[in-house]
Protein backbone atom coordinates (compact mmCIF):
# COMPACT_ATOMS: atom_id res chain seq x y z
CA UNK A 1 0.00 0.00 0.00
CA UNK A 2 2.92 2.52 1.02
CA UNK A 3 4.17 2.01 -2.87
CA UNK A 4 0.95 3.85 -4.16
CA UNK A 5 2.62 6.97 -2.18
CA UNK A 6 4.42 9.18 -4.31
CA UNK A 7 8.57 9.63 -2.65
CA UNK A 8 7.31 12.58 -0.77
CA UNK A 9 4.55 11.77 0.84
CA UNK A 10 6.09 8.89 1.56
CA UNK A 11 8.95 10.73 3.26
CA UNK A 12 6.48 12.38 5.40
CA UNK A 13 5.28 9.37 6.82
CA UNK A 14 8.76 7.52 7.40
CA UNK A 15 9.64 9.38 10.76
CA UNK A 16 6.45 8.14 12.11
CA UNK A 17 6.21 4.62 10.79
CA UNK A 18 8.55 1.48 12.46
CA UNK A 19 8.96 -1.96 10.94
CA UNK A 20 8.20 -4.81 13.30
CA UNK A 21 8.64 -8.73 12.27
CA UNK A 22 5.23 -10.18 11.82
CA UNK A 23 6.05 -13.71 13.60
CA UNK A 24 3.28 -16.96 12.41
CA UNK A 25 0.80 -17.33 14.46
CA UNK A 26 1.06 -13.88 16.34
CA UNK A 27 -2.21 -11.87 17.28
CA UNK A 28 -1.82 -8.33 16.91
CA UNK A 29 -5.40 -7.91 17.36
CA UNK A 30 -8.46 -9.07 19.51
CA UNK A 31 -12.06 -8.71 19.24
CA UNK A 32 -12.95 -5.53 20.79
CA UNK A 33 -10.20 -4.43 22.29
CA UNK A 34 -8.63 -0.71 21.53
CA UNK A 35 -6.77 -0.30 18.36
CA UNK A 36 -3.29 1.16 19.06
CA UNK A 37 -1.55 0.61 16.33
CA UNK A 38 -2.16 0.53 12.23
CA UNK A 39 -0.09 -1.60 10.32
CA UNK A 40 1.08 -1.50 6.55
CA UNK A 41 2.62 -5.38 5.58
CA UNK A 42 5.78 -5.23 2.97
CA UNK A 43 5.99 -9.00 3.67
CA UNK A 44 3.64 -11.59 4.70
CA UNK A 45 -0.13 -12.02 5.38
CA UNK A 46 -2.45 -10.99 7.72
CA UNK A 47 -5.80 -12.56 8.53
CA UNK A 48 -9.09 -11.34 10.02
CA UNK A 49 -10.63 -14.09 11.45
CA UNK A 50 -14.47 -14.55 13.42
CA UNK A 51 -14.65 -15.84 16.52
CA UNK A 52 -17.43 -17.58 17.85
CA UNK A 53 -18.73 -18.92 21.28
CA UNK A 54 -18.65 -21.90 20.63
CA UNK A 55 -14.58 -21.70 19.67
CA UNK A 56 -15.33 -22.15 15.87
CA UNK A 57 -13.57 -19.58 13.61
CA UNK A 58 -13.63 -18.95 9.70
CA UNK A 59 -11.80 -16.18 8.03
CA UNK A 60 -13.29 -12.70 7.17
CA UNK A 61 -10.43 -11.16 5.31
CA UNK A 62 -6.67 -11.44 4.42
CA UNK A 63 -4.39 -8.33 4.12
CA UNK A 64 -0.92 -8.42 2.44
CA UNK A 65 1.23 -5.77 1.17
CA UNK A 66 -1.83 -4.42 -0.79
CA UNK A 67 -3.05 -3.34 2.42
CA UNK A 68 -3.32 -2.28 5.64
CA UNK A 69 -4.45 -3.54 8.75
CA UNK A 70 -6.72 -1.10 11.17
CA UNK A 71 -9.15 -0.27 8.74
CA UNK A 72 -11.61 0.46 11.49
CA UNK A 73 -9.86 3.82 12.94
CA UNK A 74 -10.07 5.40 9.20
CA UNK A 75 -14.05 4.92 9.74
CA UNK A 76 -13.92 6.65 13.35
CA UNK A 77 -14.00 3.31 14.72
CA UNK A 78 -11.74 2.50 18.12
CA UNK A 79 -12.13 -1.23 17.85
CA UNK A 80 -12.76 -4.32 15.39
CA UNK A 81 -14.83 -7.51 15.91
CA UNK A 82 -12.08 -9.69 14.24
CA UNK A 83 -9.27 -11.38 15.10
CA UNK A 84 -6.13 -10.25 13.34
CA UNK A 85 -3.89 -13.58 13.44
CA UNK A 86 -0.58 -13.44 11.42
CA UNK A 87 -1.22 -16.34 8.26
CA UNK A 88 2.83 -16.00 6.93
CA UNK A 89 6.13 -14.51 8.18
CA UNK A 90 7.16 -11.44 7.38
CA UNK A 91 7.55 -7.71 8.25
CA UNK A 92 5.33 -4.59 8.41
CA UNK A 93 5.57 -0.77 8.86
CA UNK A 94 3.55 0.39 12.25
CA UNK A 95 2.41 3.37 13.37
CA UNK A 96 0.53 4.88 15.87
CA UNK A 97 -2.81 5.70 15.55
CA UNK A 98 -2.07 8.90 17.04
CA UNK A 99 0.36 9.93 14.84
CA UNK A 100 -2.28 8.11 12.22
CA UNK A 101 -4.34 10.85 12.86
CA UNK A 102 -1.96 14.27 12.69
CA UNK A 103 -1.45 12.77 9.10
CA UNK A 104 -4.61 12.44 8.25
CA UNK A 105 -5.34 15.98 10.04
CA UNK A 106 -2.43 17.73 8.14
CA UNK A 107 -3.42 16.24 4.43
CA UNK A 108 -6.07 14.53 2.75
CA UNK A 109 -4.39 12.34 0.04
CA UNK A 110 -3.50 9.77 3.01
CA UNK A 111 -7.59 9.50 4.28
CA UNK A 112 -7.97 9.54 0.48
CA UNK A 113 -6.03 6.35 -0.04
CA UNK A 114 -6.97 4.51 2.95
CA UNK A 115 -10.70 4.96 1.91
CA UNK A 116 -10.13 3.38 -1.25
CA UNK A 117 -8.69 0.59 -0.01
CA UNK A 118 -10.81 0.26 2.68
CA UNK A 119 -13.65 0.15 0.07
CA UNK A 120 -11.54 -2.92 -1.40
CA UNK A 121 -11.69 -4.70 2.14
CA UNK A 122 -15.17 -4.32 2.22
CA UNK A 123 -15.65 -6.44 -1.07
CA UNK A 124 -13.46 -8.76 -0.01
CA UNK A 125 -15.44 -9.43 3.28
CA UNK A 126 -18.70 -9.57 1.43
CA UNK A 127 -17.12 -11.47 -0.93
CA UNK A 128 -15.38 -13.98 1.39
CA UNK A 129 -18.90 -14.18 3.44
CA UNK A 130 -21.32 -15.31 0.59
CA UNK A 131 -18.79 -17.98 -0.65
CA UNK A 132 -18.80 -19.41 2.84
CA UNK A 133 -21.98 -19.62 2.33
CA UNK A 134 -22.80 -21.05 -1.25
CA UNK A 135 -19.90 -22.74 -2.67
CA UNK A 136 -17.67 -25.92 -1.88
CA UNK A 137 -15.18 -26.22 0.04
CA UNK A 138 -13.63 -27.30 -2.37
CA UNK A 139 -13.78 -24.22 -4.54
CA UNK A 140 -13.34 -22.18 -1.49
CA UNK A 141 -10.34 -23.63 -0.40
CA UNK A 142 -8.69 -23.12 -4.24
CA UNK A 143 -9.88 -19.84 -3.65
CA UNK A 144 -7.91 -19.47 -0.73
CA UNK A 145 -4.68 -20.78 -1.92
CA UNK A 146 -4.94 -18.22 -4.80
CA UNK A 147 -5.07 -15.36 -2.57
CA UNK A 148 -2.55 -16.84 -0.05
CA UNK A 149 -0.39 -17.04 -3.66
CA UNK A 150 -0.56 -13.89 -4.40
CA UNK A 151 0.38 -12.41 -1.26
CA UNK A 152 3.30 -14.51 -0.06
CA UNK A 153 4.64 -14.83 -3.97
CA UNK A 154 6.41 -18.13 -3.89
CA UNK A 155 4.84 -21.87 -4.45
CA UNK A 156 5.39 -23.28 -1.14
CA UNK A 157 3.33 -22.20 1.99
CA UNK A 158 3.65 -23.01 5.65
CA UNK A 159 0.20 -24.73 6.30
CA UNK A 160 -1.80 -27.28 8.07
CA UNK A 161 -4.79 -28.84 7.40
CA UNK A 162 -5.78 -28.10 11.04
CA UNK A 163 -4.79 -24.16 10.43
CA UNK A 164 -6.86 -24.43 7.07
CA UNK A 165 -10.18 -25.55 8.93
CA UNK A 166 -10.05 -22.60 11.09
CA UNK A 167 -9.82 -20.33 8.27
CA UNK A 168 -12.72 -21.87 5.76
CA UNK A 169 -14.58 -22.52 8.87
CA UNK A 170 -14.89 -26.48 8.11
CA UNK A 171 -13.94 -29.19 9.95
CA UNK A 172 -10.94 -31.29 8.97
CA UNK A 173 -12.32 -33.80 7.30
CA UNK A 174 -13.65 -31.38 4.66
CA UNK A 175 -10.47 -29.80 4.14
CA UNK A 176 -8.36 -33.18 3.68
CA UNK A 177 -11.26 -34.31 0.98
CA UNK A 178 -10.65 -30.97 -0.80
CA UNK A 179 -6.88 -30.69 -0.50
CA UNK A 180 -6.75 -34.54 -1.84
CA UNK A 181 -8.69 -33.42 -4.57
CA UNK A 182 -6.66 -30.87 -5.49
CA UNK A 183 -3.52 -32.77 -5.40
CA UNK A 184 -5.01 -35.32 -7.63
CA UNK A 185 -5.71 -32.78 -10.09
CA UNK A 186 -2.46 -31.82 -10.05
CA UNK A 187 -2.96 -28.00 -8.96
CA UNK A 188 -1.64 -28.59 -5.16
CA UNK A 189 1.15 -31.25 -3.33
CA UNK A 190 1.53 -31.38 0.25
CA UNK A 191 3.62 -33.00 2.78
CA UNK A 192 4.73 -32.26 6.37
CA UNK A 193 2.03 -28.87 6.88
CA UNK A 194 3.33 -27.63 3.97
CA UNK A 195 1.24 -26.89 0.98
CA UNK A 196 2.74 -26.25 -2.64
CA UNK A 197 0.88 -25.02 -5.42
CA UNK A 198 1.95 -26.94 -8.36
CA UNK A 199 -0.64 -25.77 -11.55
CA UNK A 200 -1.89 -22.13 -10.84
CA UNK A 201 -3.92 -22.43 -13.41
CA UNK A 202 -6.41 -25.73 -12.33
CA UNK A 203 -6.40 -23.94 -8.71
CA UNK A 204 -7.76 -21.17 -11.18
CA UNK A 205 -10.02 -23.36 -12.76
CA UNK A 206 -11.07 -24.72 -9.47
CA UNK A 207 -11.79 -21.66 -7.73
CA UNK A 208 -15.22 -19.95 -7.86
CA UNK A 209 -15.77 -16.56 -9.63
CA UNK A 210 -15.07 -14.74 -5.92
CA UNK A 211 -11.34 -15.20 -6.69
CA UNK A 212 -11.74 -12.72 -9.24
CA UNK A 213 -14.04 -10.55 -8.20
CA UNK A 214 -11.78 -9.52 -5.32
CA UNK A 215 -8.49 -9.69 -7.54
CA UNK A 216 -10.33 -7.55 -9.92
CA UNK A 217 -11.32 -4.58 -6.90
CA UNK A 218 -7.40 -4.64 -5.54
CA UNK A 219 -6.27 -4.45 -8.98
CA UNK A 220 -8.66 -1.59 -9.68
CA UNK A 221 -7.14 0.06 -6.32
CA UNK A 222 -3.41 -0.20 -7.01
CA UNK A 223 -3.97 0.87 -10.35
CA UNK A 224 -5.81 4.33 -8.86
Amino acid sequence: MLNTLSESQLAQLLPRLKIVELELGHVLYEPEQTIDYVYFPTAGIISLLALFEDGDTVEAGVIGAEGMLGTPVVLGAKTTPHQALVQATGQAMRMSVHDLNGEVEKDGWLLKSMLRYTNAMFIQVAQTAACNRLHTIEQRLARWLLLTHDRVQRDEVLLTQEFLSRMLGVRRAGVSVAANNLKQAGAIDYRRGNVIVVDRQRLEQTSCECYEAVKQEYDRYLDT
